[in-house]
């Protein structure tokens, strides 16, 4: 980076953390004010932080590169978030504004027990720690790798950051500094998309590069096969992806957090619709990015692995100059047919187009197979490399080939994306952690002062833990997939309690208790064994809580017949 991207940087990130933090001196000094940024959000403040909580950088580095590699089938893991925003605005949101509660599992303490609100917290608590570290580590690994930043500081920097802010300010602060963030992320993709589409050949339009993506099979949007082994379908997204989002915003406190600081029932609920609304658009959009991506490739010469220190251990070997000369002539092939199919479909000569295509696909399949060949020359020299390059591929780009101060400018925007989604999870930790545990168990009596105080030690102590598991967290494969597989892990039998509270009058406290800690043995096993893809998990866990808190709570009424 030069001068300029720096200064582009500098004063994206130092303006929006600055005007954030500012709004927020003006929210009340007490523990209300600093949890739920004194419950008096308008709905647009509530869509743009609760849309900035899930679009982590994690998004933004990764979503592109799943779709270079993969296409974009992953935009129908979010098939199912309207349906899961329609019944939080119907169910969800009134029971938590009636009750007023500042985390969602106060109200489990009311239905069933203190076991089982403290036991849904630590389940919360344990994932979104780690996964919070790992939205950490996410920008920080790949701004590592392609600008030579030291992995270390960078992650204490981001974090740092981060929790002083949330320290100082509060949740009005996040909501300010989220809202921006937002702007500016939309701002910078539409961009980077645009980039992508001019640097193109000239004859080559918006529309020509989308027919060439298709044909090469990147816009494989919707897959309505059904295959429990299938990751990305259609029905995995409905159901499995309804149920994941359903625990997530309706269960987990990053994001219950957010709407709970809505004004109103009606502001909440706008807030959520909106964002079942406009998610899926935003995700398609950073997918496309993507796939645009992979057809400015198909006109110059990509990297043969896009993790340049993994690349460089293996740079000088005979090897690799020899996979590099074969690479060199697969994609001068695949050029011509590129250019060719381009052709054919400008004339919409159907004979053409067929045999393009397949010469296209043939020539990329050989270039699959040279990318696996330097994966496992890698292996070979590094066992414990990280072959898994999706995470490097659009920043790889953005570095290399866009304009000055736009490179700053889309660096700003992933560190923007990390920083709200990790804002959220140190505010929902801290909230979880002083609500449900605190205050709730150890010290039970005293002022707003003083909760106020312990909440911003929290806050920094949450900061310090991420900030920990971020140094550890690397060599996980794609970074967007590693959190929701996580939250897959836990989310479905936290969703489970909440059904059962809800729906299942008659179900008591210990029988919901042993259920859930059941239900997640079986999940974590069936995870363990890979009997079926993640998104399926969340279904398995909600639906094993019901079950066994139906058979506990029978099985608990008969004994006390007899």
């Amino acid at each position: 980076m030069n001068n300029i991207d720096w200064l582009v940087l500098v004063l994206t990130l130092g303006g929006i953390v600055g005007f954030g933090m500012w709004k927020g001196r003006a929210s009340k000094q007490n523990i209300e004010g600093f949890l739920l940024a004194d419950r008096q959000l308008p709905w647009y403040h509530v869509t743009l932080s609760v849309m900035a909580t899930q679009a982590s950088a994690i998004t933004f580095l990764s979503a592109p590169g799943q779709a270079y590699t993969d296409g974009m089938r992953f935009v129908q893991f979010y098939f199912g978030l309207p349906l899961a925003m329609i019944v939080l605005s119907v169910t969800f949101i009134p029971m938590f504004k009636k009750l007023n509660v500042y985390t969602a599992y106060e109200f489990l303490e009311n239905r069933f027990d203190l076991k089982t609100r403290v036991l849904t917290s630590l389940l919360f608590l344990i994932p979104r720690a780690l996964s919070t570290g790992v939205t950490i580590a996410a920008p920080s690994i790949i701004l590592s790798t392609i600008l030579g930043w030291d992995l270390y500081w960078t992650n204490i920097m981001t974090g740092s950051v981060v929790t002083v802010y949330c320290m100082y300010g509060g949740s009005k602060t996040i909501s300010y500094t989220q809202m921006q963030q937002m702007f500016v992320v939309l701002i910078g993709m539409f961009l980077a998309g645009y980039m992508v589409v001019h640097l193109l050949p000239e004859q080559i339009g918006f529309v020509d590069t989308l027919k060439v993506a298709g044909k090469m099979g990147k816009l494989n949007v919707i897959d309505w096969k059904f295959d429990l082994n299938n990751r990305y379908n259609v029905w995995s997204g409905l159901i499995g992806g309804f149920f994941l989002q359903l625990s997530y915003f309706g269960t987990d406190q990053s994001q219950v957090g957010r709407y709970l600081s809505g004004e109103s029932v009606g502001e909440s609920r706008l807030g959520l619709l909106m964002n079942g609304m406009l998610k899926i658009p935003m995700q398609f959009l950073i997918l496309l990015v993507g796939a645009l991506v992979f057809v400015f490739y198909q006109f110059h010469q990509p990297p043969l692995f896009f993790n340049k220190t993994e690349l460089a251990k293996v740079e000088n070997t005979t090897q690799y100059q020899n996979i590099t000369a074969k690479h060199q002539q697969v994609f001068e092939q695949k050029k011509i047919a590129v250019n060719q199919l381009f052709d054919a479909l400008k004339q919409d000569n159907t004979a053409q187009i067929e045999l393009s295509k397949t010469q296209v696909l043939a020539a990329d399949k050989a270039s699959s197979e040279l990318r696996t060949e330097v994966k496992d020359l890698i292996k070979q020299k590094s066992p414990k490399a990280d072959i898994n390059d999706t995470n490097y591929i659009f920043l790889s780009f953005v570095t290399k080939y866009l304009p000055v101060g736009m490179v700053g400018l889309l660096i700003a925007v992933i560190l923007l994306a990390s920083m709200g989604s990790m804002a959220s999870a140190f505010s929902s930790l801290t909230s979880c952690t002083i609500i449900d545990v605190y205050k709730r168990l150890i010290h039970p009596e005293d002022t707003d002062q003083h909760y106020l105080n312990v909440s911003r030690l929290v806050t920094l102590g949450w900061g310090i833990f991420c900030i920990i598991v971020a140094q550890f967290t690397a060599n996980i494969g794609s970074l967007i997939e590693a959190v929701n597989i996580l939250g897959s892990w836990f989310y479905g039998t936290i969703l489970g309690v909440f059904l059962v509270a809800f729906y299942f009058k008659n179900i008591k406290g210990g029988s919901i208790f042993w259920a859930a800690l059941v239900a997640e043995c079986i999940v974590i096993y069936t995870w363990w064994i890979d009997l079926t893809a993640f998104l399926w998990l969340n279904l398995i866990g909600c639906v094993l809580v019901i079950i066994f808190a139906s058979l506990f709570n029978l099985f608990h009424k008969k004994s006390k017949v007899a």
